[in-house]
C-alpha cells in the first residue's frame, strides 16, 4: 500500500525528492514478495535457498539506504547527485556476501536487523543535527523503525545464543509479530516524507514570493525612475500626492526658459546635461524628503511635504544661485516655478494644476517683460 501511495504521489507532485522514496517502497515491496515466494517454495536446494537470500538481502537493504537516502535529500545545502548505480553494486556485493554466510533465518534476522538499525539511526542522527526544518515525523519515525531493528537484532541474538532470555515467551511472541511494528513505524516515516516534502515545497513558494516581490520592486523603480536623470518620473507622482493628502503639501512647477534654443545652438546632448544639471541642483537645494520629479521633457515638480508656502522662497532662490555658480559648466539655465498649497485633506489634482497654471502666468509674465 506505501509502494502504491508514492507511487501515485511521484506523479502527481513530480518532484526529484520523492525519486528515492518511490524506489525504496519498491524494494520493500521485492523484499516482501521474495518472503513469500520463500514460504511457499519452501526450497530444498542450496542454490535455491541462496539466491532467496541474495535477493531477500538485496532488496531489504535497497529499502534501507533508499530510505536514507531520501531522508538526507532533505537537508538544506546538501548535494543531491547520488549515483545509483554504485550504490546497487555494493548493496549487491553486501547481500552476496551474506547471503553466502548465513545459514539460518535467525543469522539472517540479525544480520538484516542489525544493518536496518544502524542505517535508519544514522538517517534520524543527520536529520536532527542538521535541524532540517519540518522533519519531526520523519525523524522519529526513522528512530522508531531503528529502535524497533536494534530490538529485533537482539532478540534474534538471543536464539543464536542461548540464554534465560531464549527460552522466554515474550522473545518468541515479538519475533513473531514485529514485522507489524515494523509497519506501523514505515508509515509514520511515510507520513513524516509527505510533510517534510510539503514543508520544503513552501519554503520554496515563500521564498519564491520574497524574490518576486524584490523583483516587482526593482521593475517598478525601473518604470518611475527618469533614466537621464534619476529623478522619480511622473509615473511616482499619484502616489506622492496621496502621501501628501495627510500631511500638506507645497507644489512647486518648474518650466525651463528656452530649453529649445539651448538645444538647437548647442546640441542636444548639451540640452540633457543641462537637464541633468538642473535635476542636481533641485536635490541639492531642497531638503532630502522632499520629492523631486521630472514630470516631462523640461518640467519638473517638487513636492514638500508638510512645508507652508511661505518656506518656500528661499529655497527656490538657492535653486537660482546654485545655477548662476555653475553658469560656466554649461549654457545659463533660467527657469520659471509656480507654486501652489495642498492643504490637509485638499485635493492633490487641483493644487497641481493651480501650480502649473501659476507657472504659465509667470513664464508669461517674464516673456511679455522681454519683449516689452
Amino acid at each position: 500500500m506505501i509502494a502504491v501511495f508514492f507511487g501515485v504521489l511521484a506523479r502527481s507532485v513530480r518532484r526529484v525528492e520523492l525519486r528515492p522514496w518511490v524506489n525504496a517502497w519498491y524494494a520493500d515491496l521485492a523484499a516482501l514478495l521474495v518472503t513469500v515466494v520463500f514460504w511457499l517454495a519452501q526450497p530444498n536446494s542450496q542454490a535455491a535457498s541462496v539466491t532467496l537470500r541474495l535477493a531477500y538481502v538485496f532488496a531489504k537493504t535497497m529499502f534501507v539506504v533508499l530510505l536514507v537516502i531520501g531522508a538526507l535529500r532533505f537537508v538544506p545545502n546538501r548535494s543531491s547527485g547520488v549515483r545509483y548505480g554504485r550504490v546497487a553494486a555494493v548493496v549487491a556485493i553486501y547481500a552476496t556476501v551474506a547471503a553466502l554466510a548465513i545459514e539460518s533465518i535467525d543469522q539472517l534476522g540479525l544480520v538484516q536487523s542489525a544493518a536496518t538499525g544502524v542505517c535508519v539511526g544514522a538517517g534520524a542522527a543527520l536529520l536532527l543535527a542538521r535541524r532540517t526544518l519540518a522533519s519531526g515525523w520523519l525523524t522519529m519515525g526513522l528512530a522508531v523503525r531503528s529502535a524497533l531493528a536494534i530490538v529485533e537484532s537482539v532478540a534474534y541474538g538471543t536464539r543464536l545464543f542461548p540464554s534465560g532470555w531464549s527460552s522466554s515467551g515474550t522473545v518468541a511472541i515479538f519475533l513473531a509479530s514485529h514485522s507489524s511494528f515494523d509497519t506501523g513505524a514505515e508509515w509514520v516515516i511515510a507520513l513524516g516524507c509527505v510533510l517534510t516534502l510539503y514543508g520544503t515545497i513552501q519554503r520554496e513558494l515563500t521564498q519564491s514570493n520574497r524574490e518576486l516581490v524584490a523583483a516587482k520592486e526593482v521593475l517598478q523603480g525601473l518604470v518611475d525612475r527618469d533614466s537621464l536623470t534619476g529623478l522619480a518620473n511622473r509615473r511616482s507622482l499619484p502616489a506622492v500626492l496621496r502621501e501628501s493628502f495627510s500631511t500638506g503639501a507645497t507644489i512647486l512647477f518648474f518650466d525651463l526658459n528656452d530649453f529649445k534654443e539651448i538645444n538647437d545652438s548647442y546640441g542636444h546632448q548639451a540640452g540633457d546635461e543641462c537637464l541633468k544639471r538642473f535635476a542636481h541642483v533641485l536635490q541639492a537645494s531642497f531638503r532630502p524628503a522632499d520629492h523631486v520629479i521630472r514630470y516631462a521633457g523640461d518640467e519638473f515638480v517638487i513636492v514638500a511635504q508638510g512645508v507652508e508656502p511661505a518656506e518656500i522662497a528661499g529655497r527656490i532662490d538657492a535653486v537660482r544661485e546654485r545655477l548662476q555658480f555653475e553658469r560656466a559648466h554649461g549654457p545659463h539655465i533660467r527657469f520659471s516655478v509656480g507654486q501652489a498649497y495642498l492643504p490637509v485633506n485638499g485635493e492633490p489634482e487641483a493644487a497641481l494644476r493651480a501650480a502649473d497654471e501659476a507657472m504659465y502666468l509667470e513664464k508669461g509674465a517674464r516673456l511679455r517683460h522681454r519683449t516689452g
